[in-house]
Order: C-alpha cells, then structure tokens, then sequence
C-alpha cells in the first residue's frame, strides 16, 4: 500500500536506526521537520546548552509555536505525532538551531542538527520559508554567488562540526537542499572527509562556473539529488543526470510539497525521468537565465521584488490572503517603474518565450520526423508531453 512520509513513519517506525539504517525517505522526514519553527525550543547553535529530545518538545509550554507556517500546519502536525510516537524518531534529540532573517541583506537563513540514536547527526537546512524576503534570495541565485544564506550556511557547517564530533548527513529540500550541497562544498577538507551523504531534495542547482570554482568533484559521489516527476525548482541549473526521480500524487508545481511524494515498501516510488514538457521548459528557463548578463538578471528579480513587496504583505501568505488588495498594490507599483526598466523587462520576457519557442518547436519537428516513419502512430514524448499538459 502507498502512502506519504507521515505513513511511512507510522508503518515503519518500529525500526530503530540501529536496525535499519539512514534512508531517501528518513532524510525527507528529517528536512521537512526543520521547517517548524524550534525558536526558543531548541538551542541555539552560539549557546552551549544540552539538546532536547522529541518528547521535550511535545511538552513545551510553546509547542504550538512548532506549527506557526500555516502552509503546512496540518500535515507538520501529524508528521510530528507520528515521529513522536515512534521508535525509529522518537530518541532523536536536536541541537544547533538557528534562524536569521535579514531583510536589508535578503536572507532567509535557518538550520538544526539531529542527533541519531546510531550516533550519526543529520544537518537540516530549511527551505524557503513563507516570507517575502526568502523568496527575493531564491531569485537572487541566478546570478549572485554566494548568496548570504550560502555563506551562512558553510559557518554553520563549520560550528556545528566544531561541537559535535560526528559522521554525519548533510540536506535539505527546495533552496535547503541547495545550502546543503555548497556548504559541503565549501567547508575544510576535515569536516569534508566526516560527510556520510549529501541529500538534495528537489532543491535548485548551480551556474556552472560556481561548481567548477566550489570543486564539486570532489564531493559528487556522495550527492544525492531526488526529484519529484514534474519538479521546477529542482531543475534550476540541474545538469547533472544521476538524480533520481520519484512519483507524486498530486501534478505541476504542486509536487514541490514534500507531502505529496508518494511511499511504498518504505521506499519511494521511483519513475523513469522528468515529464518531457517540464524537461524542455526548464532547459529553456535555464538556458534563459544563462543568456542574460548580471544587469539584467539583477533588473528582472529587483523590480519582480519591488511589485511584490508594495502589497506590504510581511509573508506570502498575507499576500494571498487578500488578492485583490494585494494585486491593486502590485499593479499601482507596476505604473512607477521608469520607461528604460520596463523596455529592458519587455525584452527580458520576450526572450524567454523565444528560447522556449525554439525547444518547443524542436521537440516538434522531431516527433513529426518519428511519426513518418511509424505510420499513424504518435511519438511516445509527445505523448506524455500532451498528458502533462492535460493533469497541470
């Protein structure tokens, strides 16, 4: 029987780590937790103070603090049950917590280390959160290395190591998944050698030049990337063809929710690739961006930033709370832009509809070309490009 993460946990939660060791599905587990929010519940990673276990939590005086990301509230709270009724998650204690949100440098930066019953840790970097200011330093690693949460990222590595003298597992999902990969990068060769895996969980890549100046090689074979079937984000700068692919119940952007990836046999669900449609639109997106020089990057994602942030919603979720305030702010700042901006922002859009336009068209031709020589029967790709377009 199929299910989710939180199923998962409730069937094989018997297991203790001793028994059964670190998987694909534990390590989504573990990075989906490192979005509740542990301020004040967990230590911080500058005090020297004792972990906490997961009963600790459950008895806080501020547990429902843990739930306050309204997204996911629902499905954290029953991921949090079932690992805390479990003997597989139940002893995990957790340390080094961290949350820095910085709006004048763009940050959105937040961390926690479990400690596993095995003796191994796993170090969690949380994704983009719900605020506006996460979202902006997604954006602004199309063309700024590093990022300050990359930065931030590699100093916690290097703390966290410092005090817990431990193999250990590396990850995070979505922009968690990313921080993950360059701290392991990034950090000295002593914490480098300590590194167990490296779980990239549908998170976005890397310009090319970033990983050949970060030395990617020399951590490459302890990456694991995994994607879910119609994934966006994951393939951001993702050229590297040994990630893995999984099954979602859910279609198009929507699988990006670690809670939509489906279980079975306690292991994913594994499919033979990306849908064909999404693989052409993200290389067209990628090639895109690539095509672009840092000006005009920089133009695209500050005025993109700019429209959004006079709804003077603090999160993305009050900026869709009210959509129609929020748009006649948007829209209003839209009119502000100067002429010279928003000639550069037309011309910026119109050149990633060509650039799709050509892979689409293509992807076309050579369909047309399989489909003669196959009598009436139609390419398989387009296909399963129809079919994508008919579940998004």
């Amino acid at each position: 029987m199929s299910g989710t993460i939180i199923d998962y946990v409730k069937e094989y939660g018997k297991h203790s780590f001793d028994e059964v060791p670190m998987n694909d599905v534990d390590s989504l587990v573990l990075c989906q937790l490192s979005y509740l929010k542990f301020d004040g519940l967990v230590p911080d990673v500058r005090e020297n103070r004792r972990s906490v276990s997961v009963e600790e939590l459950a008895l806080h005086a501020d547990y429902e603090r843990l739930f306050a990301d309204e997204r996911y509230e629902k499905d954290n709270r029953a991921l949090f049950e079932a690992v805390r009724f479990s003997r597989r998650f139940c002893r995990l204690r957790l340390n080094c917590h961290i949350n820095i949100i910085e709006k004048k440098w763009e940050t959105q930066f937040s961390a926690v280390t479990f400690l596993l019953e095995d003796g191994t840790l796993y170090v969690a970097f949380r994704g983009t959160d719900e605020t506006i200011v996460g979202w902006k330093e997604d954006f602004n690693m199309a063309y700024l290395s590093p990022v300050p949460g990359q930065a931030y990222s590699v100093k916690y590595l290097h703390m966290v190591t410092g005090k817990l003298h431990k193999p250990f597992f590396i990850g995070g999902h979505s922009k968690g998944g990313n921080l993950a990969v360059y701290s392991a990068m990034k950090c000295i060769p002593q914490v480098q050698e300590r590194i167990l895996k490296i779980y990239n969980m549908d998170g976005p890549g890397f310009r090319p030049e970033v990983l050949d100046e970060c030395g990617y090689e020399k951590i490459a074979d302890k990456v694991i990337k995994i994607l879910p079937h119609s994934s966006l984000v994951g393939m951001i700068f993702e050229k590297d063809i040994r990630y893995r692919v999984v099954e979602s119940k859910t279609f198009g952007l929507a699988q990006h929710n670690p809670f939509t990836w489906i279980v079975k046999d306690g292991k994913f669900i594994e499919v033979d690739g990306i849908y064909e449609r999404r693989r052409l639109l993200n290389t067209a997106i990628n090639e895109w961006i690539l095509s672009l020089d840092e000006k005009q990057l920089k133009t695209f994602v500050d005025t993109l930033y700019q429209v959004i942030s006079a709804s003077q919603a603090e999160n993305l979720i009050e900026f869709t709370a009210d959509w129609k305030k929020s748009m006649n702010k948007v829209v209003s700042a839209l009119k502000e832009i100067d002429e010279q901006t928003a000639q550069m922002l037309k011309e910026i859009v119109k050149s990633l509809f060509e650039i799709t336009g050509m892979y689409m068209k293509e992807e076309v031709r050579k369909g047309i070309i399989r489909s003669d020589s196959h009598g009436k029967h139609k390419s398989r790709r387009l296909k399963a490009s129809k079919e994508e377009r008919r579940t998004e």
